[in-house]
C-alpha cells in the first residue's frame, strides 16, 4: 500500500473572538470596584492612557492628524493638549487672610467655631475598631499573672476563633510550652473570667455554663439544662425536660428565659467585618408617571490618549528604532482606543438594560413586590436585540437604586408560579406572601408548611407544592414549625 501526499480545499465557517471582543466581554461582566482596579491597570501598562482631571477643559480636546496604519486606512484619535508648565511666579508672593484660612481649617481638618471657640464634633471621625485578640491581650496584662501564666495565657487567646471558642487542646498548648496540662487548665480557668463572659469555651455547653456562673446567684436549674438537656432546649421540648427534671413547665420556662438571653457567640461582636456600601451603577428616578435611568459616571475615570506623544512621533527621524518606535506608538494608540470604546460600549449596553428592565417591572416600581413579574433573560435580550449571555454578563455584579430600595439587577428576574384566575407571578412575590403569612400567623401554634400551602391557595390563588414552600422558607432563612414556636 503505497503512501502519498494530497491537498484538499476546504471551506468552513467558525467564530474567533478577536482581543478587542474579549477585552470588551471582560470589562462588561465587571463590578464597578473590579473596573476600576481594571482601568487603573490599563492606566500603568499603557503609557498612552491617561485620565482627564475635573478640573481640565473638556473644550481643550482636538483630534490629531490621522496616521498611515499598516492596512492603509487612516485613523483618527481623540487627543489633548498638554497643560501649561507652573513657572512659579506670584506663587504666595500675594497678601494671604490668615484669618480666613484659621477659621476655614484647624489641625487634622477639623472646623473650628470662632465664636465658641471649640472644635466640632469628633463623632464623624473614624476610629481602628480594637479586635478580639487585642481586647484580651490587654486584659491579660492588666491581670495578675505571672509571667509563665501570661506565655500561657497568651496562647490561648491565639487559639481562638471568630467566635471565641478555643480550638487547641489543653494538651497542644502544654506540649508547645512545656508544661503540665492541668497548669494550662488553671491559666484558662482565669482567662474564661475575661470579657465578653463565655470567651475560651471549648464548646457551647462550657460557653453557656461560664455565663450562667458569671451571672451570679443564678436558679440550679440553670445549669442542669444546659448540662444535660441542650438538645431538648433546641427543639424547645420544654415538657420532657420538666419530666425529666421533676420541676413544672413553668420553671422550666423561667430558666429557659435566662439560657435565652445568653451569647452563644460572644466573641462575634469583636469580629464583625467592615460593611462595604454598595454603590449603584445605576439610578431609577420617577419622574410624573414615567421612571428615568440614569447612569451612574462618578468615581469612574475619564479617559483620553496622551498627546504627548504625538510630538514625539513627528520629532522621530528614520530609521529601525524610529520605525520600531512609531510601531510601538501605534499599537499602543489602538489598545487605548479599544479600551476606551469598551468602556464607553459597557455603559451603553448597561442602560439599554435597565431602561428594558424598568419597562418589564414598572408596576413593581408603582405598587412594591407583590407586583413582581416573571422574568427571564430571554425576554430582555429580545427586547435588547442581544445574546441572552450578554444579558447575563451584564446583570451579574450590578446594582440598581430605585424608589423602592437598592436592588442587584438579578433581583427582577425569576422563574414563574401559576395562580388560579389570574395571571402569572414571579417566584420572589410568592416568597414575600410566604413571609407575610408567617409573619401574622400564630407564635403559640405556627403554620405547617402545609398549611401555608392552603392559605396561599385561599387568600392569593397560589399553588404551590409543599417542598416548594420548605425551599423557600429555607431560601429566606425561616424555621420550621416546630422551631418557631413561643412559649412566652
Amino acid at each position: 500500500m503505497a503512501f502519498e501526499l494530497k491537498q484538499n480545499l476546504k471551506l468552513t465557517q467558525q467564530l474567533i473572538m478577536t482581543p478587542q471582543l474579549q477585552q470588551a466581554i471582560k470589562l462588561l461582566q465587571l463590578s464597578r470596584l473590579d473596573l476600576m482596579d481594571a482601568v487603573n491597570q490599563e492606566i500603568e501598562e499603557n503609557p498612552l492612557l491617561e485620565e482627564v482631571m475635573s478640573d481640565e477643559d473638556p473644550e481643550a480636546e482636538k483630534k490629531i492628524e490621522p496616521e498611515q496604519t499598516e492596512e492603509g486606512t487612516r485613523e483618527e484619535t481623540s487627543l489633548v493638549e498638554r497643560t501649561e508648565e507652573l513657572t512659579g511666579e506670584g506663587d504666595g508672593r500675594q497678601e494671604f487672610d490668615w484669618d480666613s484660612y484659621l477659621e476655614d481649617y484647624g489641625p487634622m481638618g477639623v472646623t473650628y467655631d470662632r465664636k465658641e471657640g471649640t472644635a466640632s464634633s469628633w463623632d464623624n471621625l473614624t476610629a481602628v475598631k480594637s479586635s478580639l485578640t487585642d481586647y484580651l491581650v490587654w486584659q491579660l496584662r492588666l491581670s495578675r499573672f505571672t509571667n509563665e501564666e501570661r506565655h500561657i495565657g497568651e496562647q490561648i487567646i491565639g487559639n481562638l476563633d471568630q467566635n471565641g471558642y478555643l480550638v487547641a487542646t489543653l494538651e497542644e498548648i502544654a506540649a508547645l510550652e512545656k508544661v503540665d496540662p492541668a497548669f494550662v487548665e488553671e491559666v484558662l480557668k482565669k482567662v474564661q473570667e475575661f470579657d465578653p463572659p463565655g470567651i475560651a469555651a471549648r464548646d457551647l455547653k462550657e460557653c453557656l455554663l461560664i455565663q450562667a456562673r458569671l451571672l451570679g446567684n443564678v436558679k440550679p436549674l440553670v445549669e442542669k439544662i444546659i448540662v444535660g438537656h441542650l438538645k431538648d432546649l433546641e427543639v424547645k421540648n420544654y415538657l420532657h425536660i420538666a419530666r425529666k427534671l421533676k420541676v413544672t413547665v413553668d420553671d422550666v420556662m423561667a430558666a429557659v428565659v435566662i439560657i435565652t438571653n445568653m451569647d452563644p457567640k460572644p466573641g462575634s461582636v469583636y469580629n464583625e467585618e467592615r460593611i462595604q456600601a454598595i454603590v449603584p451603577d445605576v439610578y431609577v428616578m420617577k419622574s410624573g408617571d414615567d421612571y428615568k435611568i440614569i447612569l451612574n459616571d462618578d468615581g469612574l475615570p475619564r479617559l483620553r490618549i496622551s498627546n504627548f506623544y504625538r510630538e514625539i512621533m513627528g520629532g522621530m527621524g528614520s530609521g529601525d528604532k524610529a520605525e520600531n518606535g512609531k510601531k510601538y506608538i501605534k499599537e499602543r494608540v489602538q489598545s487605548a482606543t479599544w479600551f476606551i470604546k469598551s468602556i464607553q460600549q459597557r455603559q451603553k449596553t448597561i442602560y439599554r438594560v435597565a431602561e428594558s428592565i424598568v419597562r418589564y417591572q414598572k408596576e413593581f416600581f408603582d405598587g412594591g413586590i407583590s407586583f413582581l413579574k416573571p422574568l427571564i433573560l430571554r425576554d430582555i435580550a429580545d427586547d435588547v436585540e442581544m445574546h441572552e449571555s450578554t444579558i447575563s454578563r451584564v446583570v451579574t455584579n450590578k446594582y440598581m437604586h430605585t424608589p423602592r430600595g437598592l436592588f442587584e439587577m438579578k433581583y427582577f428576574f425569576g422563574s414563574s408560579i401559576h395562580r388560579t384566575g389570574g395571571d402569572d407571578v414571579a417566584s420572589k412575590s410568592v416568597q414575600e406572601e410566604i413571609r407575610r403569612i408567617i409573619k401574622e400567623e400564630n407564635h403559640k401554634k405556627p403554620l405547617s408548611d402545609q398549611e401555608i400551602v392552603k392559605s396561599l391557595q385561599q387568600t392569593s390563588g397560589i399553588t404551590i407544592a409543599r417542598r416548594t414552600v420548605a425551599k423557600y422558607r429555607e431560601m429566606m432563612g425561616v424555621l420550621p414549625s416546630s422551631r418557631r414556636k413561643r412559649y412566652f
